[in-house]
């Protein structure tokens, strides 16, 4: 875990500026997926060198292995969670950079310098989703969906989500179609639909966000109508 602490440091700082979704995002990120992927390494160690084959020819059994395994599953999970947080940190440096120009704005109008008030932060600092801000994390939203789907789908054509026991190849140079056998297939086959419903319920988050985010931008476009009175009208 070790090698994730900078990743952490930097999604704990995007977790005081995102939405309550957005937080139980980052949660599942990181307890579900950084923090499980840490033990992977041990469950799949090696697998090369732990994949039986019935024959001995030299250099059959890693073309066997490369041609079922093109990257293997912990290689690619690292793939996919550095893909999809890198729209999150996009993010954060684009807020970041909006907060410290609304500090100026604020320090300025405190002072009397200025006539320009902050426009997406509150008087606690507290992030205001409108305008291009609103855009930009939408848009964030929008690219970490489509590279979600897009790992799910790649993890579909390269593995399946079952670990087949057994793999038959008759790629060169071996001599014949051979018969190898995978270690542990039932406990890789846990890890991997673990990892399969953490990404859906990730995706599944996301998508949830833009529609929260859309009815209360639409919310707060609504107009606002005064009571009827005798005096007054709307």
């Amino acid at each position: 875990m070790g090698d994730w602490g900078f990743l952490s440091k930097l999604l704990d700082k995007v977790h005081s500026h995102s939405t309550n979704i957005g937080k139980v995002w980052l949660t599942v990120l990181l307890i579900f997926r950084i923090m499980v992927l840490g033990g992977v390494d041990k469950v799949w160690g090696d697998e090369q060198s732990n994949m039986v084959c019935n024959v001995i020819t030299p250099g059959c059994k890693n073309v066997c292995y490369d041609n079922k395994f093109p990257i293997s599953h912990s290689r690619f999970w690292v793939l996919q969670i550095v893909f999809v947080t890198v729209p999150t940190l996009v993010y954060l440096g684009y807020a970041l950079h909006v907060i410290h120009k609304e500090d100026k704005l604020r320090q300025k109008y405190a002072e009397k310098r200025g006539t320009k008030l902050p426009k997406y932060t509150d008087d606690n600092g507290k992030l205001l989703y409108k305008g291009n801000l609103l855009c930009i994390y939408v848009s964030c939203l929008v690219t970490t969906i489509l590279f979600e789907t897009g790992f799910i789908v790649a993890q579909y054509y390269l593995y399946g989500f079952l670990m087949e026991p057994r793999v038959i190849c008759n790629k060169d140079p071996c001599p014949h179609a051979i018969e190898c056998f995978i270690s542990r297939p039932t406990e890789k086959t846990i890890f991997i639909l673990f990892m399969l419903v953490v990404a859906c319920v990730s995706l599944l988050l996301n998508i949830t966000e833009i529609f929260y985010l859309m009815c209360r931008a639409f919310m707060g476009k609504k107009p606002q109508h005064k009571c009827v009175t005798k005096e007054t009208h709307c």
